[in-house]
C-alpha cells in the first residue's frame, strides 16, 4: 500500500511538472484490482503539448475569476451519464481519488443519468451549494449553455473533460481536455485494414448522437477507410448509444439484414462486446469469422482480445482526476490553459493484449 502511495505521488508530481511547461507527461492511478499487473504504462494520461490550434489559452486573469486555494475550496464534478458503463465508473473514481490526494475541503459530485435537462439542474444545484470551480463531463456538445451562464454569474470556472462543447472558451468554459476522436477513428480504421486486409464488408456502430465522440470517430474512421482501403465497403452505420445491450441489439439485426458483414467497428467496448455476444448466439466466431475493433480500453475488450474475440482496441482513457486537477491548479497560479488539452491515446492488438491487461480499467 505504501509503495502505491509514494508511486501515486510520483506519478501526480511527474504530471504537474509536465502540465506547467505543455509537455506530455501525466499519470493516474491505476483503476484495477488484482489480476496481472502487466504494462503499467497503460495507466497513464499523457497530454501532448498543445500546437498553435488550440488557441491563445486562458488565465484567471482572462476569465475574471476570483483567487482560490483547491485545498480550501468547494468543487463540482458533473458526470454525464451512470456508472453502468466502466469508463464513467474509472472517470468519476479518478475524480474523487485526486480531490482527495489534492485535500479539496468538498468535493460534490452528481450523475445526469443521460438526461440533458438533469445536468443543468445537477450544475446549477452544486452552484446554490457553493461550489467554486467544476468539472464537467458534458452529456451533449449543445445544450449545457444555461448551466454555463449560471456559472459565468457566479464567476466559476468551469473545465469540461471527455467531451467538446460548442460553446465560447475562455468565456463558457477554461478548457476542454481529452481526445483527438477523429485520430482515434483513424487509427481504428488502420487497425481494421491490418485485421481484414483491406477487404470486406464492415458495419459501423455509431455512438449516442448530439455530441462530438460521434460525429469524429465516425469521421476518422471512414474518410480513412475512404482513403486506404477501397475494397473495404462500409455496408452499415447504425446507433447503439455507446450501451452494450443495445450494440448487441443492433448487431442481431445486422446479421439477419446484412448476413455477409465480416467485420465491427464499435465505437466504445461496450458496443463491440455487444457485438460479440451476439455473433456467438449466431454462430459465428467473432475475432475470426467477423473482425472487432473498438474504442476505449476496458478491461473486459481487452480480455476480448486475449482470448481471440476482438483484433484491436483503441484507448480512450478515463482517468482524468490527475489531469483535471493539475490543470486547475496551473489555472488558479496565473498560468495560461491552451483551449484543448489534448491527451495520448495508446492501442492494444494480440502483440501487447496480455502483457497489458493489468492496465485496462
Amino acid at each position: 500500500m505504501m509503495t502505491q502511495r509514494r508511486s501515486r505521488t510520483f506519478a501526480v508530481a511527474c504530471l504537474l511538472a509536465a502540465t506547467a511547461t505543455l509537455a506530455a507527461s501525466g499519470c493516474a492511478k491505476s483503476e484495477t484490482t488484482g489480476g496481472d499487473s502487466g504494462d503499467s504504462g497503460q495507466e497513464a494520461q499523457a497530454a501532448k503539448t498543445p500546437d498553435a490550434a488550440s488557441g491563445p489559452g486562458c488565465s484567471l486573469q482572462t476569465y475574471g475569476a476570483p483567487a482560490l486555494d483547491l485545498k480550501d475550496a468547494v468543487v463540482g464534478f458533473s458526470q454525464s451519464e451512470k456508472e453502468a458503463n466502466p469508463f464513467r465508473i474509472a472517470e468519476t473514481q479518478s475524480i474523487k481519488d485526486e480531490a482527495a490526494r489534492v485535500g479539496v475541503r468538498k468535493l460534490l459530485t452528481t450523475n445526469a443519468q443521460s438526461q440533458l435537462s438533469k445536468q443543468i439542474s445537477d450544475i446549477q444545484d452544486m452552484l446554490a451549494q457553493g461550489a467554486q470551480f467544476l468539472i464537467v463531463a458534458p452529456l451533449n456538445s449543445d445544450g449545457l449553455e444555461p448551466a454555463f451562464k449560471a456559472a459565468a454569474a457566479k464567476k466559476v470556472p468551469v473545465l469540461t473533460i471527455d467531451r467538446k462543447v460548442n460553446s465560447t472558451a475562455c468565456e463558457d468554459y477554461v478548457a476542454f481536455l481529452g481526445s483527438d476522436f477523429v485520430e482515434q477513428g483513424r487509427r481504428a480504421a488502420d487497425a481494421m485494414i491490418k485485421a481484414t486486409d483491406g477487404k470486406g464488408k464492415v458495419a459501423i456502430l455509431l455512438g449516442a448522437s448530439g455530441n462530438n465522440v460521434t460525429t469524429d470517430r465516425t469521421k476518422g474512421f471512414v474518410d480513412q477507410i475512404a482513403a486506404k482501403a477501397p475494397g473495404l465497403e462500409i455496408v452499415a452505420q447504425q446507433t447503439g448509444e455507446f450501451a452494450r445491450d443495445k450494440g448487441q441489439q443492433v448487431m442481431e439485426q445486422l446479421i439477419q439484414s446484412k448476413p455477409d458483414i465480416t467485420a465491427v467497428y464499435a465505437e466504445n467496448d461496450e458496443m463491440g462486446l455487444g457485438a460479440v455476444t451476439a455473433l456467438k448466439a449466431a454462430g459465428k466466431k467473432p475475432g475470426k469469422d467477423v473482425k472487432i475493433v473498438s474504442v476505449d480500453g476496458t478491461r473486459n475488450a481487452v480480455q476480448a482480445l486475449v482470448n481471440g474475440e476482438y483484433n484491436a482496441v483503441i484507448e480512450s482513457n478515463p482517468r482524468f482526476g490527475p489531469l483535471a486537477f493539475a490543470t486547475a491548479q496551473k489555472f488558479y497560479a496565473g498560468e495560461k490553459i491552451p483551449e484543448n488539452v489534448i491527451i495520448s491515446d495508446r492501442a492494444y492488438d494480440d502483440s501487447n493484449a496480455k502483457a497489458s491487461l493489468g492496465g485496462a480499467y
